[in-house]
């Protein structure tokens, strides 16, 4: 039986080590993968982890994580190939048949390890793509990125505002424009559900919905994520409704991030809807929204005027959030 390892950062993985690791595993009986992470990288090591295995889950390959501080270069400490040898020895097979590398060290490393070494794709001719070029410009290496991996560069909208705004219709349309995908208000599920009723014990529930369907539908997105509403609004709501907001939904609020929010003025007509609550305080609900935006930091742009003058303005903005390398 032939043995076999990569070794990688994998910061992030994507469509290169995947021909790596699908070539590697393909040209021995048994492969080890070897994800070997610092907890100073930008990307949390686990996580790159979790996203190796689920890649490659089903196909017989063992993936194993390496978090531990060792030198990244022979140039750091001289012992630098004896301590990568202790660290990898106890996670690889004995013996070890075959070392693959898109990278020259894999020559070096084959040699310490006592395997043979196999090049793949060093040129980069097959996938022309790196983990440095995908933390730089993520939208542009896109086709790159496996989905669990698209999930964690897409880029988030909120459209946000009162009610009968146009929220929904608009984050549809933008779907549709982007080809990609938006996430509905799950409080409308849950309240047209009970026939327009809303208690208190219910805000939990619409955020836990909300934040579920948002972490599932971004898999699916394409590049940008459209979200009627988040949960920053849900307290708002609830603060509204019922003078206060359980402290887990605040906490959540807070920890979600978004990198655009649409905020929808009410200078449109009110439409009556059973799920509609404020028909005469419109004002006061948008100046409240606009006041928790800034207090949280949220980049945000309103948007004012006839439905199509509302759409171009969001379009512009997105554009301009899809344009950004930062």
């Amino acid at each position: 039986m032939t043995t076999g390892m990569v070794l990688g950062k994998f910061l992030p993985p994507h469509l290169g080590h995947a021909y790596l690791v699908d070539f590697a595993r393909h040209y021995v009986d048994e492969l080890t993968v070897v994800v070997g992470t610092l907890a100073a990288e930008p990307i949390p090591g686990r996580r790159r982890y979790e996203w190796m295995r689920e890649m490659f889950a089903g196909t017989g390959t063992r993936v194993v994580h390496l978090d531990q501080e060792l030198p990244q270069d022979p140039s750091e400490h001289p012992e630098f190939w004896r301590l990568w040898e202790d660290a990898l020895r106890p996670l690889i097979p004995q013996p070890l048949d075959y070392v693959f590398a898109s990278e020259q060290y894999g020559w070096k490393l084959a040699e310490v390890l006592g395997a043979q070494f196999v090049q793949v794709d060093i040129d980069r001719s097959v996938m022309p793509v790196s983990g440095t070029k995908v933390r730089e410009q993520p939208l542009a290496h896109w086709r790159y990125l496996p989905p669990c991996v698209q999930s964690y560069f897409v880029r988030r909208v909120s459209v946000f505002g009162p009610e009968s705004t146009g929220k929904s219709t608009l984050a549809k349309d933008l779907a549709e424009h982007f080809h990609s995908i938006a996430v509905p208000e799950y409080a409308r599920t849950l309240i047209e559900s009970q026939q327009g009723r809303i208690e208190a014990e219910d805000i939990e529930k619409i955020a836990r919905g909300q934040a579920a369907s948002e972490d599932a539908l971004a898999r699916a997105a394409n590049r940008v994520l459209f979200c009627d509403t988040d949960l920053l609004l849900t307290t708002i709501w609830s603060d509204w409704l019922f003078d206060g907001c359980p402290d887990a939904v605040s906490r959540e609020a807070r920890r979600r991030t978004y990198d655009l929010t649409l905020l929808t003025d009410v200078d449109v007509p009110w439409v009556e809807d059973q799920v509609r609550y404020l028909p005469q305080d419109r004002t006061n609900f948008f100046q409240r929204c606009e006041t928790e935006l800034q207090a949280h930091q949220r980049r945000y742009v309103v948007l004012r005027g006839s439905w199509e003058e509302r759409f171009q303005s969001a379009v512009q903005a997105v554009d301009a959030l899809l344009a950004r390398t930062d």
